[in-house]
């Protein structure tokens, strides 16, 4: 699973990708310094794994990840290949979470596109792009239908009727997402792989005077686009403060009033968009994290792992996570009847620490 990292150029999109994964990505002072996809596979910080190390003592703790692509800057033109647009729109439709930076500080030294700071502005830009963009896509699949029309069958021209609606839907400016769509064109609407459609986190990137985000632009734009949807993060004061010690993070997070959990919890929001859970294995003496979409029943959860204990799936040895942390240990929860056996039907609840029995084929 990944999240697309947007925006538009020297809004500090590369420079979030250096303060998550540390990847080391070209920030440079001007638009287009990032040509092809930067990215980084980012740890998701688990206060339940490191709870499960200290009580289990395994050799090996290894977190889930997430997948983060810095896709270099869009600008007013993209839907018609402008500043390299159409390849850069087409790694936004590869993700499948959007994190849109937008600029909320002033900085000489860092020019804008615009020639100056506007949040509200640079966000209708990109929107406008993405919304372009998928009007144009559908108006393809529109043209291809229509020239089948008089040999199509009644559900063909129904879907063209839906794809009309959705055109017109686009062209006012409203979104659409998968709930809202009648459960026969589900299958239409998922191949058409909206960038409008997709979740997004509206990340405010303020400056580095300013980590916590105080004054009224942030307080303005949380108004707009509502408290869920948004984040505060600095990304270059969260980028530097790892050239500091222990003690000099802490003595100038302090400082600042800023959040010393701003980047992890930055990473746990977007493992939340995605939908995503997340259960244990305790095998061979390591603890592990897996994250899988909210819903997956056992055998899908196994495949995780690997294809073959999906296919030679037998049952599931499952303890929640409470309870195994209340017990001390697998062997006291067996003992307290804690330990249940689940089989294919079986949904993974978040939390879930699980054994799976399979039969290799």
């Amino acid at each position: 699973m990944t999240v697309g990292i947007i925006g538009l150029p020297n809004v500090g999109k590369s420079t979030l990708l250096n303060a998550l994964a540390n990847a080391h990505a070209e920030a440079s002072n001007y638009p287009f310094c990032t040509i092809e996809k930067n990215q980084g596979v980012v740890p998701v910080p688990d206060e339940r794994l490191e709870k499960l190390g200290t009580i289990l003592k395994p050799e090996k703790i290894i977190p889930t990840t997430i997948k983060f692509v810095d896709i270099a800057g869009l600008v007013e033109g993209a839907h018609r290949g402008e500043g390299l647009g159409n390849k850069f729109l087409h790694h936004i439709r590869e993700a499948d979470v959007l994190a849109h930076v937008l600029r909320c500080f002033e900085d000489e030294n860092v020019t804008h596109v615009h020639g100056s700071v506007d949040p509200l502005r640079d966000f209708d830009v990109v929107e406008t792009e993405l919304f372009l963009a998928d009007i144009e896509r559908v108006e393809q699949r529109l043209s291809k239908e229509k020239q089948r029309l008089k040999a199509a069958r009644k559900e063909e021209k129904e879907a063209i009727e839906f794809l009309e609606g959705v055109r017109q839907t686009l062209s006012d400016g409203r979104r659409i997402v998968k709930e809202d769509v009648p459960e026969k064109f589900v299958a239409v609407f998922e191949e058409l792989a909206l960038l409008s459609s997709k979740p997004m986190l509206v990340v405010l990137n303020t400056g580095e005077d300013n980590p916590s985000g105080k004054g009224i632009l942030c307080k303005e734009l949380i108004d707009r686009f509502g408290e869920e949807s948004t984040f505060i993060l600095s990304a270059k004061f969260e980028d530097e403060l790892k050239a500091f010690s222990d003690a000099e993070r802490r003595e100038l997070i302090e400082t600042m009033e800023a959040d010393r959990e701003s980047v992890p919890k930055f990473i746990e929001k977007c493992h939340e968009m995605l939908g995503l859970i997340r259960y244990y294995t305790t095998a061979n003496d390591i603890v592990q994290a897996w994250s899988i979409p909210a819903g997956t029943k056992a055998p899908a959860a196994a495949g995780k792992i690997h294809s073959d204990m999906e296919n030679g799936f037998i049952k599931a040895e499952v303890i929640s996570f409470d309870d195994l942390v209340a017990a001390g240990s697998r062997a006291e929860a067996q003992h307290l009847g804690l330990l249940r056996i689940e089989g294919h039907d079986y949904t993974i609840e978040d939390g879930d620490v699980v054994y799976f029995l399979f039969q290799p084929k």
